[in-house]
């Protein structure tokens, strides 16, 4: 059993839909992998996953940006 100051909260928004082209989930940006495996993950596990999630964060933004301005 973990430390209460070891918790780390899921980054799930609720929002669980895997986007084809990244096969990441569009609301918490992690892999179906990683959603799966969270819950026997050690913090440190959690950690590393979180720790991704800013650059996967904005290259998301960036593709976005493109699609958007490819259209015009």
């Amino acid at each position: 059993m973990h430390a209460p100051e070891d918790y780390v909260a899921s980054p799930c928004t609720r929002v669980c839909r895997i986007e084809q082209r990244t096969s990441l989930c569009v609301g918490c940006l992690r892999s179906l992998e990683e959603i799966t495996r969270w819950g026997g993950m050690t913090p440190d596990e959690r950690r590393a996953v979180l720790a991704l999630l800013p650059e996967r964060a904005q290259a998301s933004r960036k593709a976005r940006r493109w699609r958007l301005t490819a259209r015009d």
